[in-house]
């Protein structure tokens, strides 16, 4: 069986001013990953509803060519209604007690997660205690050498100091943005350290392999044991920000898979986010010179 690269939580509709668009953390994180490593070799696990909804999202994705492992339960599939602000930046209503808060841990998930080369997962799906105790059993049903990425991905009041423990001894690369980082400050402790100190801090802390810090327009860091890198954001006209922060890490994880080293993965994805930042929706195709 191949190796995957795996986006594994929630999927959802985004419900945008213009209209809904298919999102969701590990469908955007598997697709942008998929446009550098190939889309057969990438696939996002999720579960949807018994519901029209579900077929409009089976058609999206595979419109996408994307590889999807989602089981059909009786909740409707996931919905989220996004407002933007004049700066283009997204708030977030997201419904609960929907099909993403209740993955299952099927037989064909569990063979998946056995030839996983590379896994992106956050605290959001985590809401919820099924979809939360089956991604602990994917994980710890991965391969030794497996990318563990832990996207953070804080939303509204759902995520709890416990997720963010026992997700952070789960994975082996934290993703996260400055304003979630005053909040694990805040949660964890050490709030007086400035942004550096508590980004080292963590790394060594649950023994990271990288820990990759987005700043907005101040620029993105990966620090990793010895060595950091930092590039500051291009200067774009912004559509809307929404999946910017997936295609960041998808394109990441995708060149640090193929062998680039950290600050030439780090500066591909930040070319990759701050193009997406240029488009509507999470899932535009990247232009040919920057996958080159």
């Amino acid at each position: 069986m191949k190796q995957y690269v795996i986006g594994l939580g929630e999927v959802l509709w985004d419900c945008l001013p213009e209209g809904k668009k298919l999102g969701g953390a590990p469908a955007n994180f598997a697709y942008h990953a998929g446009q550098f490593l190939g889309s057969e070799n990438t696939i996002a696990i999720s579960a949807l509803g018994e519901d029209t909804l579900a077929d409009e999202t089976e058609e999206a994705l595979n419109q996408h060519s994307l590889n999807y492992l989602m089981p059909h339960v009786p909740y409707p599939t996931g919905t989220v209604q996004v407002t933007l602000t004049g700066d283009g930046i997204p708030t977030y209503d997201i419904k609960e007690n929907v099909a993403w808060d209740n993955i299952p841990f099927t037989p064909q998930i569990e063979e998946i997660a056995s030839h996983a080369r590379a896994v992106c997962f956050g605290s959001l799906a985590q809401r919820n205690v099924v979809s939360r105790e089956n991604i602990h059993r994917f994980l710890d049903k991965t391969p030794k050498d497996c990318m563990k990425i832990f996207d953070i991905n804080l939303r509204q009041q759902f995520y709890s100091k416990e997720v963010i423990r026992e997700s952070l001894r789960r994975c082996n690369v934290l993703k996260i943005n400055d304003e979630e980082l005053v909040i694990l400050g805040r949660m964890f402790g050490y709030p007086g350290l400035d942004i550096e100190n508590k980004c080292w801090l963590i790394l060594g802390k649950y023994n990271l392999d990288m820990l990759v810090l987005t700043c907005g327009t101040n620029g993105s860091y990966v620090f990793s044991p010895g060595q950091m890198s930092f590039q500051e954001t291009p200067k774009v006209t912004v559509a809307d920000t929404v999946g910017a922060g997936d295609s960041f890490t998808g394109s990441f994880c995708a060149s640090i898979l193929s062998g680039k080293s950290i600050p030439e993965a780090h500066k591909i994805a930040v070319n990759v986010s701050a193009y997406v930042c240029t488009q509507n929706g999470a899932m535009p195709e990247v232009p040919k010179d920057l996958k080159e």
